[in-house]
């Protein structure tokens, strides 16, 4: 269910059987940790950062207690934590948390196994946060490289590394071959998940943020007011991805000269950040 992109759904579930499994099983056994640590997914994917970090941090907490710190299930709710930890802003802390999950990963499970290369992945990410972008593309294109490899082009995690470098370029200023990259990366999710998955639409607001900046932004306006409307849909007006799509819409009405338009965006987006 999470995987379709229907968190809400999948949180209610997790949630109830989470509930069950504390009381039944109590707090450390193996079956409510993994609950625990699917939950705390959910919240994030919610647009729920600071619990998901909350509930990350606890659940890993157990695992380095029940099953060591270098066990798969301790290293998966590590990465996840990192990624929480950046969603809340705390990137040095991300990257320090994420370099050490990484190296445990590369020497339990090796380079290539999925779970290292989704690791080396979130790594990139908080280093393009702090501004390290051509350590980041490094890494990005290596990732990249290697799930192609392992995983296959059409892949989901494949196309997440590879959105996640054309964000990496597009902030390098190459326009052009962001560009290129995303409208290929656009076509292959919309083909693999749908238009209205979250993945596809993230893809989609990536690619209409680089059509205005190169200008084309009768294009970028279509399609990021097509991406709103189905974020809106998808995750609510109040998700944080939808925020971000309602102000780069704005940018783009602007450049348009449709500032009527824009400020009625802008009044929206007012309401649901008070």
């Amino acid at each position: 269910m999470r995987e379709q992109g229907r968190y809400e759904q999948a949180r209610k579930i997790y949630d109830d059987t989470l509930m069950f499994s504390r009381r039944e099983l109590g707090d450390d056994h193996p079956d409510t940790l993994r609950l625990a640590h699917g939950c705390a997914i959910n919240l994030r994917m919610l647009g729920r950062y600071h619990e998901a970090r909350d509930l990350q941090e606890d659940t890993l907490q157990r695992y380095r207690r029940t099953l060591g710190v270098d066990h798969p299930h301790t290293l998966h709710s590590a990465n996840h934590l990192a990624v929480d930890l950046s969603e809340i802003g705390e990137f040095d802390r991300a990257r320090e948390l994420h370099e050490q999950t990484l190296s445990q990963y590369r020497r339990v499970l090796g380079e290539d196994h999925p779970d290292t290369l989704r690791s080396a992945n979130n790594l990139a990410v908080d280093m393009r946060n702090l501004g390290q972008h051509e350590q980041a593309r490094r890494l990005q294109e290596d990732t990249l490289a290697r799930r192609r490899r392992v995983l296959g082009e059409d892949h989901p995690y494949t196309l997440y590394s590879a959105n996640s470098l054309s964000e990496t370029l597009y902030l390098s200023g190459r326009y052009e071959l962001t560009w290129q990259m995303q409208e290929d990366i656009l076509g292959r999710y919309v083909r693999l998940l749908g238009e209205a998955h979250p993945d596809s639409l993230r893809a989609a607001r990536n690619l209409a943020e680089t059509l205005h900046q190169l200008g084309h932004d009768d294009r970028a306006r279509e399609l990021q007011e097509n991406t709103l409307a189905r974020y809106r849909s998808v995750l609510g007006d109040g998700h944080p991805e939808t925020l971000r799509a309602a102000a780069h819409l704005i940018k783009i009405l602007a450049a348009l000269g449709l500032h009527d338009k824009a400020r009625e965006i802008s009044a929206r987006l007012l309401e649901r950040t008070n």
